[in-house]
């Protein structure tokens, strides 16, 4: 294996689920250096590579499906913050989870049908159809959230949609 290789292997061990972008910045690679190094690394079976909504993400081979798309949402601020409200308040309303953490119900329903679609939260309803969030595998969650190291990047595009949503609800 190269030193490239190498160094590339050793931050997907190091940060699972990390995106494309966030592998340049942090490696300070080319973009065709990091696709040809990358495309040969999934190729040999060294890495995982894993599409979730929008992004590339690379992970060592040992995670597993429900991990890498946990992973992947929980690099979303907005889904970790909703993981975490999640694991300190128990199975909860959407609606109580959008005012604790001052997001567009719209916005948080864009999560919430990710989070559902990989099987880190159910919506049950009751008898009058109302809706509560419940964490599928909470001791995993736990441990998903405690591998993710959300980037710099990756906070500010968050928050800057987070600010997009306030303004559009005035």
């Amino acid at each position: 294996m190269t030193e490239q290789r190498a160094r590339i292997v050793a931050h997907v061990v190091d940060h699972p689920g990390t995106h494309f972008n966030e592998l340049l910045r942090e490696l300070e690679l080319a973009t065709g250096q990091a696709q040809y190094h990358l495309h040969r690394l999934v190729r040999q079976n060294e890495i995982r590579r894993a599409e979730f909504y929008g992004r590339t993400h690379y992970f060592p081979l040992e995670w597993t499906e429900w991990e890498r798309g946990a992973i992947a949402m929980a690099r979303r601020e907005t889904a970790r913050d909703v993981l975490l409200e999640l694991l300190e308040r128990g199975p909860s309303e959407p609606q109580a989870i959008a005012d604790a953490l001052d997001v567009a119900r719209s916005t948080l329903e864009w999560h919430l049908d990710h989070l559902v679609e990989l099987d880190v939260v159910r919506k049950e309803r009751d008898s009058r159809n109302r809706v509560t969030l419940v964490l599928m595998r909470p001791r995993e969650t736990m441990r998903v959230l405690e591998t993710v190291d959300p980037t710099l990047s990756e906070t500010f595009v968050d928050r800057f949609i987070r600010l997009t949503d306030s303004l559009l609800d005035l």
